[in-house]
């Protein structure tokens, strides 16, 4: 799951970065609101964590442009402000939360679960199933009846967006985009190294899907064929 975190307080920012990431998301970070604004056009995010008080482009105003283009990105807004005034006009223009500084981190991992949950049908609270597997998304536990595997990031990454959208076609330049992020100058070679890796976990796994590979068009998470 890929987000974009705009806070102009940098270390925060690489705290926040480097929390987010060993919670398995793919960050990209930014540090005013215009920033923002031309990442969000150029990118394909699955949530947004949004500072109100920064330079060029105040968070709230982000917020009212983005809504007002019709986007449903899911938002969390993070500010040094308490009033209630603050957490009403934020909410009024659309965000799905409001977590004010300083705050523990598991209570902001805790918040973008929750924000992000209600993107997917297929999630069953923190499971994601597909076949006889089943994809973790709190403990990042990849496990059939016969086994358990606990993936790494990138590897998590994969599996979790194959398994959101199990039998459609994923292009190495789709994953690239969503995991490595747009001016990451990762090649389309490396997706192929983690399709491998996560094949070999599900034949470990003796999993009934397979990752189907469509030449010139991606890769799919299918059921596999039956030997008989």
């Amino acid at each position: 799951m890929r987000l974009l975190l705009a806070e102009d307080e940098k270390s925060l920012s690489r705290a926040l970065v480097k929390i987010l990431e060993h919670a398995n998301y793919s960050v990209d970070a930014v540090y005013d609101g215009e920033e923002a604004l031309e990442y969000l056009e150029a990118g394909n995010y699955d949530g947004l964590i949004l500072d109100i008080m920064m330079p060029k482009m105040d968070g709230l105003t982000v917020l009212k442009k983005i809504r007002s283009r019709g986007s449903q990105l899911p938002v969390l807004l993070l500010t040094a402000k308490s009033e209630i005034e603050d957490k009403v006009t934020g909410l009024d223009l659309g965000a799905n939360d409001y977590l004010t500084k300083p705050f523990a981190p598991p209570e902001l991992l805790a918040r973008i679960r929750a924000m992000t949950r209600t993107q997917s049908p297929v999630q069953t609270d923190s499971e994601l199933h597909f076949g006889n597997v089943t994809l973790n998304t709190s403990t990042y536990e990849l496990s059939s009846p016969a086994a358990s595997f606990r993936l790494a990031n990138k590897e998590y990454q994969m599996m979790e967006l194959l398994m959101r959208n199990p039998k459609q076609l994923i292009s190495a330049e789709q994953f690239l985009d969503k995991i490595w992020g747009y001016d990451s100058d990762a090649e389309t070679n490396v997706v192929w190294v983690y399709i491998s890796y996560l094949r070999k976990k599900l034949t470990a796994l003796k999993a009934n899907i397979s990752i189907k590979a469509t030449r010139n068009a991606g890769y799919s998470l299918e059921i596999a064929a039956s030997d008989s």
